[in-house]
């Protein structure tokens, strides 16, 4: 039989609907596309006039970012989000500071288009070069942290990239405020000369137009998401075009037999408690044998007035379940799965190994290849773990808190990327350049 006329089937529905959403993606896609290629037209000045402007419209409308803050702070609650999540989520003026701050270090940064990064003349007298040039178009798909909208947009303008932003719905409010200053201020540095759909937001909540935006290969060139391992996974399922990815951050720092404890526990607290929700903050510990008596009662108690909670092997139970004064800490042995997971939270793992190959193994096990520390005075122990772990940044008697683009000395940083081809740690200009080879010739012909 039929159905009630005039109505339309749930399935009727569902089609309409994703026709209508694949129409507007690919008409996004189309838009910067042709957006890509009016960037590689403007100049570096012409380039750092914009980012300058938008970082004075990011702070002169701080007052509007937290109004609009606050709503999607509310939606977060709503949501459930965890204490992770909202941290993200929240900007305070520090962090728009930050943002605007981050604008103008862009802007200050070499230009890396055009950096010839290759040269050679051929026996027939062919003289190649290879050079640096923009990607294209790509899609930046992340979570919560409304900062991200400011600094992917900065990051991929600088290259001459056109982009696409898809941030959560519990940051809408924030995202919409934040890429409309971007854009209405490269209008007002640049007049009708500024590609206005070179930064564009997606939105629209529904799932699926992801999906549609990641099948456009005729536009796209690269996606890099930016959030959770779930989400990550889900994106690299679902697109067509190539993925840059950062599953998860598991971090350890190692305390060797030869260390400055005092030392080491002032990089142990910071690497996991100075921003916990980050995925460069540390989620094991790990002590040489030689040294667990002495140091980790000490180091528990430094964390655990710090709120910390402990999952532990066997090896260190006793040693951090009482601090200094015997005061007991939260502690529970750790099952096989606490050694992969990324807390994004004031909880650690500790365990007890048998000197650096110990530490590099339980590393190889279970890291991430995101940061990995060592804490020691030996200088050959520290070579051969900076050698032997193999993540995209190690580090020698510093935290791991520094694996970040700012902080690298990038203005900022689109990513840190886990993979192993291509761009590998915090992602800032240079990483979001690919090449071409130019040929110069007098009428060479190949026999």
């Amino acid at each position: 039989m039929g159905g009630i006329p005039g109505c339309s089937r749930p399935e009727d529905v569902d089609s309409l609907r994703r026709v209508t959403l694949r129409e507007h993606m690919t008409d996004m896609g189309r838009r910067a596309r042709a957006a890509s290629r009016a960037l590689s037209s403007l100049s570096s000045d012409e380039k750092n006039r914009c980012l300058l402007a938008m970082a004075a419209a990011v702070e002169g409308a701080a007052g509007d970012l937290m109004k609009a803050n606050a709503l999607d702070l509310e939606v977060g609650r709503s949501l459930g989000l965890s204490s992770a999540m909202m941290d993200r989520l929240a900007l305070t003026g520090e962090r728009i500071h930050g943002m605007a701050s981050s604008l103008r270090e862009v802007a200050g940064l070499p230009d890396p288009v055009g950096r010839v990064l290759d040269e050679r003349t051929r026996p027939n007298g062919l003289r190649l070069t290879k050079v640096a040039v923009p990607v294209g178009v790509i899609v930046i798909i992340y979570e919560s942290r409304p900062n991200v909208t400011s600094e992917a947009a900065s990051l991929c303008f600088k290259t001459g990239n056109a982009t696409i932003l898809r941030g959560g719905k519990e940051a809408m409010n924030s995202n919409r405020l934040i890429a409309g200053l971007l854009a209405g201020a490269g209008r007002t540095a640049l007049g009708d000369h500024f590609p206005s759909d070179a930064i564009q937001l997606v939105t629209t909540s529904d799932r699926e137009a992801v999906t549609e935006l990641l099948a456009l290969t005729e536009y796209v060139d690269l996606c890099m998401p930016r959030g959770g391992e779930g989400l990550i996974r889900a994106v690299t399922a679902a697109s067509r075009v190539p993925v840059i990815k950062h599953y998860k951050g598991v971090c350890h720092v190692y305390v060797d037999a030869q260390a400055d404890l005092g030392m080491a526990e002032l990089i142990v607290e910071n690497a996991k408690c100075q921003r916990p929700s980050t995925c460069n903050a540390a989620e094991t510990l790990l002590v040489d044998r030689a040294v667990a008596e002495s140091f980790l009662p000490c180091v528990a108690s430094r964390l655990a007035g710090r709120g910390v909670e402990f999952h532990t092997d066997a090896a260190s139970l006793a040693g951090v379940r009482w601090g200094v004064g015997n005061r007991p800490n939260v502690v529970r042995l750790a099952c096989e799965e606490d050694w992969g997971t990324e807390y994004n939270a004031l909880v650690l793992n500790v365990a007890v190994v048998d000197g650096v190959d110990g530490a590099m193994d339980h590393i190889a096990r279970h890291g991430s290849g995101h940061s990995d520390a060592i804490v020691t005075r030996d200088e050959a122990v520290a070579g051969r773990f900076l050698a032997g772990v193999d993540s995209a940044a190690v580090y020698w008697n510093a935290s791991t808190r520094f694996t970040d683009g700012f902080e690298f000395g990038m203005g900022a940083e689109i990513g840190i990327s886990t993979d192993k081809v291509g761009a590998r740690g915090p992602m800032g200009l240079e990483e979001l350049c690919s090449y071409k080879w130019i040929a110069r010739g007098t009428g060479q012909l190949r026999g």
